[in-house]
């Protein structure tokens, strides 16, 4: 179970890398800000400073799993160990904020149910398996 949970957590980590990636290193590009529903490259160059501000909020969720899991592992072998409880609690908190901010997108209109569910089914489905891992 935690080989798997660690799958769903790193995938989850490397798709906010990568919206990390279009948001604060991509964004003026006419086929990021398209995706993200900006309406012209006016728009995209005004909304750029929010947008790299919010690329690095998904970059440290993402550094929060990876180390989360990198102690998980480290702790693995002995039971109940620092590290394996502190790593796991990372994860978890890290993997819950992806999928919460994924709900508050949701909640931003029907328009963003893709882009929630695809930010949020990885976290989620981690979050519960490494809640039995």
């Amino acid at each position: 179970m935690a080989i798997i949970a660690t799958v769903f957590a790193a995938l989850a980590a490397l798709l906010h890398v990568y919206i990390f990636v279009m948001e604060s290193v991509q964004w003026t590009q006419p086929r990021i800000w398209k995706r993200f529903g900006v309406a012209d490259q006016q728009a995209a160059d005004t909304t750029k400073p929010m947008a790299y501000n919010q690329g690095f909020y998904n970059l440290f969720l993402a550094i929060g799993a990876i180390i989360g899991i990198a102690l998980f592992w480290a702790g693995a072998a002995a039971t109940g160990s620092v590290a394996a409880v502190s790593g796991k609690t990372l994860v978890l908190f890290s993997l819950g904020s992806m999928l919460a901010a994924s709900l508050v997108l949701l909640t931003s209109g029907k328009g963003y149910l893709r882009a929630a569910a695809t930010q949020g089914t990885l976290p989620l489905i981690g979050f519960v398996l490494f809640l039995f891992a």
